[in-house]
């Protein structure tokens, strides 16, 4: 069975395709695929990338507007591979592509958050407020490890915000050498903690880079090796963290990791009511006001911005809500699961 071989065919002819001019030559392309899965089809009965390769042509001629009878562009010289495993070699630090190339699709990713008091929101769609006061992990699996520091948001208060993040990305042989990334209140840096700003010397260490959004404010990793993204922002006295991780990457950790925010939660003796008791130090109505002018739909980030503003006194909160929503917005697979209402 070669279905390998035309899932390859097929990246190679339109990893250089580009928005919306691109419809003609992404037709083309995708006839070319067809063409080349039913020349393989007798061989390749059995195999489930076969199936998929298939069914995945299908849609994206739908969806694309593709018609089935046009050009094809004849098969692209294969370069001879520089050793025995060819492909996947050259693009080992390069998940989504090597991925596609694999399984004739691509990759799913998963969504997590953590920003103001902190307010989690998990792999799985689950929303918690924590009080979680000292060092907790986001995350704890074979290639990422993230670590998020609380403190009070106020004298005498049960609410905590995050005034550190730690990020380490572990060590991958041919792509990466480890790379610690450390953000402090009044420190978010564009650079790594040994002042690197991408993975190394080694042949993939471009596939590693931090991107300054906002100095001192909004920085984006990129870790393309593991097909996963990054960000991290401070928006008045807190941190936040998002992150969109491939499900392999988001899955790859023992039953000795158990304690991950980004997956299970927080636990439940650490769990906080997102509507608050007693007096605040701003009416619930006057936080109400401020969260609605950057938050009109009235979800899970609208009341934890109104909890946080409630709680904190601090206006700058809103801020923290309304970033959570646009890196969710941008990281989240699934655009109908952007909006949490409980």
């Amino acid at each position: 069975c070669k279905i390998l071989r035309c899932n390859s065919e097929y990246v190679a002819a339109t990893l250089h395709l580009r928005g919306p001019g691109r419809g003609a030559a992404f037709c083309t392309a995708l006839r070319s695929y067809s063409l080349c899965t039913r020349r393989t089809a007798r061989t390749c009965r059995g195999d489930l990338a076969f199936h998929s390769a298939v069914h995945g042509i299908e849609d994206l001629m739908i969806q694309n507007n593709c018609s089935k009878e046009g050009p094809t562009a004849p098969p692209r010289p294969r370069a001879p591979a520089p050793n025995a495993r060819g492909f996947e070699s050259l693009d080992v630090c390069d998940y989504e592509r090597s991925f596609l190339y694999k399984h004739g699709r691509p990759p799913g990713f998963q969504h997590c958050a953590a920003f103001g008091d902190p307010h989690i929101r998990t792999f799985h769609h689950d929303f918690h407020t924590c009080r979680v006061e000292g060092s907790w992990p986001l995350l704890d699996n074979d290639y990422l490890f993230v670590q998020a520091t609380s403190s009070p948001v106020a004298k005498g208060s049960n609410a905590t915000v995050t005034s550190k993040l730690t990020i380490i990305f572990k060590n991958m042989k041919e792509c990466i050498d480890q790379k610690v990334y450390q953000a402090e209140l009044d420190n978010v840096p564009a650079a790594f903690q040994d002042g690197s700003v991408n993975g190394g010397r080694r042949p993939g260490g471009s596939s590693l880079v931090i991107w300054e959004r906002s100095p001192g404010r909004h920085v984006e990793i990129r870790a393309g090796y593991i097909g996963t993204t990054i960000a991290v922002r401070q928006a008045g006295r807190q941190l936040s963290f998002s992150i969109r991780a491939a499900d392999e990457v988001a899955r790859a950790f023992t039953e000795e990791q158990d304690l991950q925010l980004c997956v299970a939660g927080c636990p439940r003796s650490q769990r906080l009511s997102r509507s608050p008791h007693g007096r605040g130090r701003v009416p619930a109505e006057t936080a109400r006001a401020l969260c609605r002018e950057r938050l009109p739909v009235e979800d899970v980030y609208f009341q934890s911005c109104v909890f946080d503003v409630v709680t904190s006194g601090d206006a700058n909160f809103t801020m923290a809500a309304h970033g959570a929503l646009e890196d969710a917005r941008l990281f989240l697979p699934d655009a109908e699961k952007l909006h949490i209402f409980q």
